[in-house]
């Protein structure tokens, strides 16, 4: 008797969750058809032979030839960009990110409990990164995986959402050989124009190998230091000098993010620097 009530009991268990699941999924089920067709949509493209409207009206026809190369693969990433949502909930960017009128996304968006969406697949291109510029690449949607954390821009980020976005970040390094350098920051790419992640703790990020970080000990810069060219060399647009200070204040100072250095900002813009090179 005991045993058949347990039996029950593990059967309704499981039925409740099944049900449960079956509501999240369907909960989407329409956004997630969408994202299905359109998917399917460029999976018909790139299998198209020849591929489709990549032929050049400027040669003559007679003079081009499709032959498919065996030497290819999918976009791979080289950029991990980091943001604060700057909403209030990780319902309501989740709202905005499946609006075709917002026209934005991000690969992977966390919530402050640590969960984890991913809402694009890695090797297509998401509307995250907007109009921005980082070395000589201006296109980072198009070389980069953007998460989201679920962030107001006012409050401390939850240890349970850096200890998610730590796996994730150590999960995509490996994958796809990204660069200690190049995990960075919205506002890093945006100067003037964005400002997130917003008090984001990069140090922690730093140890781990995701960015770079300054030295507890540092050297003073000679005396020809070029600040600009320095700002320039770590990836910094610098055609507005002033806004790609405090795109960098924001990064490595954040607690002054005037557009001004200061003795103490040359010195940790000098050994971070001497790390970019």
């Amino acid at each position: 008797m005991i045993q058949s009530l347990q039996i029950k009991s593990a059967s309704l268990l499981i039925c409740s969750l099944l049900f449960m699941a079956s509501c999240s999924s369907n909960k989407y089920a329409a956004t997630n058809k969408i994202y299905k067709e359109q998917a399917k949509g460029f999976a018909e493209i790139i299998q198209s032979t020849p591929p489709i409207k990549q032929a050049k009206e400027t040669l003559d026809p007679t003079m081009q030839e499709w032959i498919g190369s065996v030497n290819f693969g999918m976009r791979r990433p080289n950029f991990v960009i980091i943001h604060h949502t700057a909403q209030d909930s990780l319902n309501q960017t989740v709202k905005t990110f499946l609006n075709k009128k917002a026209e934005v996304s991000a690969h992977y968006v966390i919530g402050r409990d640590g969960k984890v969406l991913q809402m694009v697949n890695e090797y297509l291109r998401s509307n995250h990164a907007g109009v921005g510029k980082w070395g000589n690449d201006t296109d980072l949607n198009s070389s980069s995986i953007g998460i989201e954390l679920d962030n107001n821009g006012k409050e401390l980020f939850a240890d349970a959402q850096i200890r998610s976005l730590v796996t994730l970040l150590g999960a995509l390094k490996k994958k796809y050989n990204i660069p200690a350098a190049n995990f960075i920051g919205h506002s890093d790419i945006a100067p003037r124009r964005k400002i997130d992640p917003l008090n984001f703790p990069w140090k922690v990020l730093a140890k781990k190998g995701f960015g770079f970080w300054y030295d507890d000990l540092l050297k003073m810069p000679p005396v020809d230091f070029n600040a600009e060219l320095a700002l320039k060399a770590i990836g910094y647009n610098v055609s507005n000098v002033s806004a790609a200070i405090v795109a960098f204040k924001i990064h490595f100072v954040q607690t002054d993010i005037t557009p001004v250095l200061t003795p103490a900002d040359k010195l940790i813009l000098y050994n971070l620097y001497t790390k970019y090179l």
